[in-house]
């Protein structure tokens, strides 16, 4: 192995141990390379990180090895990289990190950390979320190109109730759509506003996207998951490798490009001249925040006038007040 190399971002200088070390062996890239990503894209993941207490998704042997979500801070943090206290389902807490300069990402770059899972809140109020996040995937039976269609009804469907959304792709088979909102609602709230526009999605393309919690009643459709909306429910950030062997991308978009790209457009080798290119194309997300209370009267009305109520949450989740039945519906037959 080569000896530890330093790497400097924004005056901060961060040890990379081992940057020889193969991360993606299909494509031979090194830790060193999975670093010198992050700090192209620097401004990018920065902007979608940026004080948000961070989960890290860790392969410290690569993408072929054991992995870890690490929700609370490593205790061998650096004094630089604040924290914030988050709160679980579970009424338990956790520290997690916050970062505020590229050097933070390129800590947990050395650490193994691939994926980066920002919570859609900020440590300095760490109960109301600043962003509503959409998440469109695809089941058994359709596939990306389903997901797009799905995102651009979903767009004119955001736009009918005063909400910017942006999208971006999963890495994955999927799309995410974030829509940066005043942080003023729950987590109890936003996921409410969040099952209003899924149903409503729904309604207009019924066969083609579904809010079905259960697998067994989704089809082949779309599912809109609203429970990414639930608290202690994180999305892989913008510009966050994902642990595919091609190591993909999470890619933001402009509206205009999401009928034609395809997430294998968007990888470690390929984005770094995208974003030399463009920057971050999603920069101007934080500058203008919505208002849900025009999806929050339709969640109203979807409950008085269709008795449409609350859906169910994650298992990891207490029950909740006016959630339906926890049950599996082929087991509640039985």
């Amino acid at each position: 192995m080569t000896e530890a190399l330093e790497l400097t971002a924004g005056g901060r200088t961060v040890r990379l141990s081992n940057p020889d070390k193969v991360y993606f062996p299909q494509r031979g890239f090194t830790k060193r390379d999975i670093a010198e990503y992050y700090l192209s894209v620097g401004d990018g993941i920065l902007r979608a990180l940026r004080n948000r207490p961070t989960t890290l998704e860790r392969y410290p042997d690569g993408v072929d090895g054991e992995s870890f979500f690490q929700k609370r801070a490593p205790k061998n943090t650096p004094e630089w990289i604040p924290t914030g206290r988050i709160s679980f389902p579970s009424g338990r807490h956790a520290d997690e990190i916050c970062p505020t300069e590229t050097g933070a990402v390129l800590w947990a770059a050395n650490l193994g950390c691939l994926t980066f899972h920002p919570w859609p809140v900020r440590r300095e109020d760490t109960e109301h979320p600043d962003e509503l996040r959409i998440d469109l995937d695809p089941q058994p039976g359709t596939d990306y190109a389903d997901a797009v269609r799905a995102a651009l009804e979903l767009r004119e469907v955001l736009r009918e109730l005063g909400l910017t959304g942006w999208p971006k792709t999963s890495g994955g088979r999927g799309l995410h759509v974030f829509v940066p909102i005043r942080p003023v609602w729950t987590f109890v709230q936003v996921r409410r506003a969040a099952i209003a526009v899924a149903r409503e999605l729904e309604r207009r393309a019924p066969e083609r996207v579904t809010t079905a919690w259960w697998k067994e009643e989704r089809g082949a459709k779309v599912f809109v998951d609203y429970n990414q909306t639930a608290r202690d429910r994180t999305i892989a950030s913008a510009y966050s490798l994902r642990p595919r062997p091609h190591a993909p991308v999470s890619a933001p978009l402009r509206w205009e490009e999401v009928p034609d790209a395809v997430p294998e457009d968007f990888d470690l080798a390929t984005m770094p001249a995208r974003f030399a290119e463009l920057g971050d194309v999603h920069s101007g997300m934080d500058e203008q925040p919505c208002g849900m209370e025009a999806a929050l009267e339709l969640a109203d009305r979807d409950e008085h006038d269709h008795g449409l109520g609350d859906l169910p949450y994650p298992p990891e989740h207490p029950k909740m007040k006016g959630e339906p039945k926890r049950v599996q519906p082929s087991r509640a037959k039985k």
